[in-house]
């Protein structure tokens, strides 16, 4: 059996020590063997992570100009939760760290989210979905 496939999302960050401490606030972990001056390898789960590049850094994978996302919308990042209680669990520890919460929660019945936006303006939801999707 094949390994499974992995996600690795690379983000821009101004400072990357206030966006360490900003996502281990959140309870996320960062891989020291993958993390340095640069760029740090937060982990979401066994197959999901986060690189978190120094501008400066992320500037040499892309000949584009980077994206503000403090002002536009570049990508919403969007991460399970295993009930409602995680979701609001979750958005409380980035407001507390620094997060603004750019739209009110949202309740479809079957799917309940809400979202933040970093410290660099990236979007994430965290969602909570009864059963499975699809």
């Amino acid at each position: 059996m094949a390994a499974p496939q992995m996600i690795f999302v690379n983000l821009p960050v101004r400072d990357l020590d206030a966006s360490k401490a900003f996502f281990t606030a959140l309870g996320y972990a960062f891989k020291p063997r993958f993390t340095n001056q640069d760029a740090a390898c937060m982990v979401i789960s066994d197959t999901i992570y986060v690189m978190l590049l120094v501008e400066p850094f992320f500037r040499g994978f892309t000949p584009r100009p980077l994206c503000d996302a403090r002002s536009h919308t570049e990508v919403i990042t969007c991460l399970s939760a295993p009930s409602r209680a995680a979701v609001d669990a979750l958005l409380d520890k980035a407001l507390a760290a620094g997060a603004d919460e750019p739209m009110p929660a949202r309740d479809y019945g079957f799917m309940y989210q809400r979202g933040f936006q970093d410290l660099d303006g990236h979007l994430w939801e965290i969602a909570h979905m009864d059963g499975e999707p699809g």
